[in-house]
């Protein structure tokens, strides 16, 4: 009878991960439904603006890091309940630089892109009513959780994943400076950090990320990379989930440490999307330098029961340094679901997830 019943669970919980790969799958559809920006002819400014920008943001007073503090916070981000639990966290990793944002704080984003309301929030609404309403998940999760204090982050897609080649042929769009410099300037406003999200399309994230080494020297700008539209073997994004490897990864996590050491900056916080095994390979190959903070970020929609199962199947088992989890206004709330986790609900999860993005 045991054997019957631990069987069973095991169905049900692939059944849970299979539900939440086939919801994504279809908000793959619906995003390129929507958005394909054939008719959008970007501009690109000089660089004279972006200087301008530069001379007008101070670096941030850097703080020392306490390493028993940092260990302290660690060992209560890992939730640790088993000995399991215990034996993968806390992620074995080198110390951050002084200044460091994680894990003394908690990132809360809004995600999206201005050209789009389908994207995510940055798009959907007007600049005041968005702020209002990250406002008001900043009270949650510091009510939750008011020993992590919650920051807020603008997530801006800069590079966005299309359904038509483009006249390059690389099923991506470029969004042209004056995009990127309305959230930086919007994200002043409310002493916000600002994370630029690439979605590589059939591009490859060495011809990408170059690009945006100018906005990346600025303290406050950060990075996230998304494998679902990173598309190997000439494959088309929004037909099949896309990948990174681990290869990659540790390129851009040289590329940011360089940008840091460099331009004196403190640790650039580095996101990495996931919902499915295959969407990062070699995973254990993943480095970790004291200039980068790494957070794994599970990115799945769908039934509260799926999203856990989906953290629990390949958020946990795999630590590289830090976690994330994605909540979805609308698509989170598809039926069988009736509603979106709660700040309380998530940090029962092992570990608890030190970024946290809306879309």
């Amino acid at each position: 009878m045991k054997k019957t019943v631990k069987s069973s669970k095991k169905i049900l919980t692939n059944k849970k991960i299979w539900t939440i790969i086939l919801c994504s799958y279809i908000l793959i559809l619906i995003f390129f439904t929507f958005f394909d920006l054939k008719d959008f002819k970007p501009s690109f400014k000089s660089e004279s603006n972006i200087q301008k920008i530069l001379s007008e943001i101070a670096n941030p007073e850097i703080t020392e890091l306490n390493k028993e503090l940092y260990d302290l916070s660690m060992i209560k981000l890992a939730n640790i309940k088993t000995n399991k639990d215990s034996s993968l966290w806390p992620a074995s990793s080198s110390y951050p630089n002084d200044g460091a944002v994680l894990p003394s704080r908690r990132i809360v984003a809004f995600y999206g892109n201005f050209l789009s309301k389908q994207m995510g929030v940055l798009g959907e609404y007007p600049e005041s009513e968005m702020f209002e309403r990250l406002n008001t998940e900043l009270k949650k999760w510091n009510d939750a959780d008011p020993e992590t204090p919650a920051i807020p982050a603008l997530q801006y897609i800069a590079v966005t994943a299309q359904g038509r080649p483009g006249e390059d042929g690389k099923y991506r769009l470029r969004m042209p400076d004056e995009q990127i410099e309305k959230a930086i300037e919007m994200a002043k406003k409310i002493n916000a950090l600002v994370i630029l999200d690439i979605q590589i399309g059939q591009s490859t994230i060495q011809n990408e990320l170059p690009l945006l080494e100018k906005y990346l020297k600025l303290p406050q700008v950060h990075l996230a990379i998304d494998p679902e539209f990173s598309m190997k073997f000439g494959r088309l994004p929004g037909i099949y989930v896309g990948t990174y490897d681990a290869s990659e990864i540790n390129y851009v996590t040289d590329y940011l440490a360089k940008i840091v050491k460099e331009n004196r900056l403190t640790p650039k916080v580095f996101v990495v999307h996931r919902y499915t095994k295959n969407m990062v390979t070699n995973l254990n190959q993943i480095k970790t330098v004291p200039e980068v903070q790494i957070i794994m970020d599970m990115d799945g929609w769908g039934p509260k029961s799926g999203k856990i199962a989906t953290y629990k199947n390949y958020i946990y088992p795999d630590p590289v340094q830090f976690t994330g989890f994605k909540l979805f206004y609308k698509n989170d709330l598809w039926k069988p679901s009736t509603a979106m986790m709660t700040p309380s609900e998530i940090l029962e999860l092992t570990p608890k997830p030190i970024y946290i993005q809306y879309q």
